[in-house]
């Protein structure tokens, strides 16, 4: 990784395509406060959506699997070195002899083919930086960095896939570096590293052989971490299962990797189990001699062996996990009784054994759709048509704008309810309708003449 802040601008990028999952990549950073001391005044830690805490990885310790040789020790943290900055053979302080770059985190890989004239560059980051490049108090900044650097020989479209998502270039020069991809997310105001949880890159990949434990030679302490950066292993942990680097390009070209080198230091900070409530709904339909009613629930959460329970159902219900991503997913036959709050646990300790369980309520509703929403230029009208999954009691459905401005109130008598009404003297851009049950839905207008 070459980070400098000046110099991330992206070569040539005709279109970056985020993959199209919803991904959650870090849960939480150290809050702070952040001691100018200590760690150079960054965040000691984050913590990703699978449990795991990396901290801003310092360390001296030197890997036992990959001799070093005089001058260039095989760190297990990636210390790179400046001249007249940072020189890694002294001890670390703050300014005075600190990286002006360092990581919590770093994959990196590479796909080579001389004989088809692909070289093929792939890092990702959470990284501790300066806005000005060198270490000053001050200015330290996070981020979370994607970087794909690409030798292409033939001019048209290059689809890459790696383990936070999928890329697509259109390249019409083709060449050294033709592809030269750098997207950095959470760059903001200095001192303040929340930013990075906005970032493409988590959970964090790990050996599929760690984790390592070696001493720190400063400390004499025994130090653990989720790879070793001067070997390259298969991983685990893409929230996609895309635990590779695949590049797809004219003339049937299809190369992939499934080795990194992999960096990050485990912290020693105790988490709970993250968890993240992505959904509670209920519907129901009359039956032959009582109301048909199913519970759907949502939720990410640390992969197997984690566990995800559904303490308020009788019995307690275990949620399903898929394919290791941390999509966990319940559905229970319980006609529920309204307003009802869910409880739900996720526990990893398995995994990590000083993780805590995390209990959470999750408000059970109606699911809310809306069928349609359309504006006639002509008549100043609005028409909206939405329909509530609770078709033996329907709740009352209101429509506001985007921006919060009363529209009305949806009719009819069953699950399915429409409104019509002139607005003025422009339309909305969006319409959203909320049930009494707690269901809401957000559509954008479709504008008609």
């Amino acid at each position: 990784m070459h980070p400098l802040l000046s110099k991330t601008a992206i070569a040539l990028v005709v279109s970056t395509l985020a993959q199209g999952v919803a991904q959650a990549a870090l849960f939480a950073v150290d809050p702070g406060p952040y001691v100018t001391t200590k760690n150079g005044a960054f965040a000691a830690w984050y913590q990703d959506t699978h449990g795991r805490t990396l901290d801003l990885c310092l360390s001296k310790a030197v890997s036992s699997r990959v001799p070093g040789v005089p001058g260039a020790p095989t760190y297990m943290c990636n210390l790179l070195p400046t001249p007249g900055v940072f020189d890694d053979a002294q001890p670390i302080v703050f300014p005075t002899n600190f990286p002006d770059e360092a990581f919590w985190f770093t994959v990196d890989g590479t796909i080579v083919d001389a004989a088809r004239g692909i070289d093929l560059a792939y890092g990702s980051a959470i990284e501790a930086a300066f806005a000005a490049e060198e270490p000053i108090d001050g200015d330290q900044v996070s981020f979370a960095r994607v970087r794909i650097r690409v030798d292409v020989p033939t001019a048209g479209t290059y689809v890459i896939t790696h383990p936070y998502g999928v890329d697509v270039f259109n390249i019409d020069t083709p060449g050294r570096r033709a592809i030269n991809m750098t997207r950095d997310i959470g760059i903001g105001t200095p001192k303040t590293y929340d930013g990075a949880l906005k970032g493409d890159v988590g959970p964090f990949l790990r050996s599929v052989n760690g984790p390592y434990t070696e001493t720190n030679p400063v400390t004499g302490q025994a130090e653990t971490f989720i790879g070793d950066p001067n070997l390259e292993e298969a991983v685990t942990g893409s929230p996609f299962n895309t635990n590779f680097i695949r590049i797809e390009g004219p003339g049937g070209l299809d190369l992939r990797t499934t080795v990194f080198a992999v960096s990050g230091k485990l912290s020693s900070v105790i988490r709970p189990t993250p968890m993240i409530p992505q959904r509670s709904t209920y519907s129901r339909h009359a039956g032959a001699s009582a109301p048909v009613a199913q519970q759907d629930v949502f939720v990410m959460a640390p992969p197997p062996p984690a566990t995800v329970t559904l303490d308020s159902n009788n019995p307690v219900l275990n949620l399903r996990e898929a394919n290791t991503t941390g999509n966990w997913y319940a559905q229970s036959s319980t006609n529920p009784s309204l307003p009802s709050t869910l409880q739900v646990t996720a526990d990893n300790h398995l995994a990590i054994p000083s993780s805590t369980p995390t209990t959470l309520p999750m408000p059970l509703t109606d699911l809310v759709v809306i069928q349609r929403a359309e504006y006639s230029l002509s008549t100043g009208q609005i028409t909206v048509v939405a329909s509530t999954s609770d078709e033996t009691s329907p709740p009352v459905l209101n429509a506001t704008s985007g921006t919060g401005v009363a529209i009305g109130a949806l009719s009819g008598d069953g699950a399915v309810k429409s409104l019509a009404t002139g607005i003025s003297p422009i339309p909305p851009a969006k319409v959203r309708v909320t049930s009494s049950n707690g269901g809401s839905d957000t559509e954008e207008v479709v504008i008609v003449q």
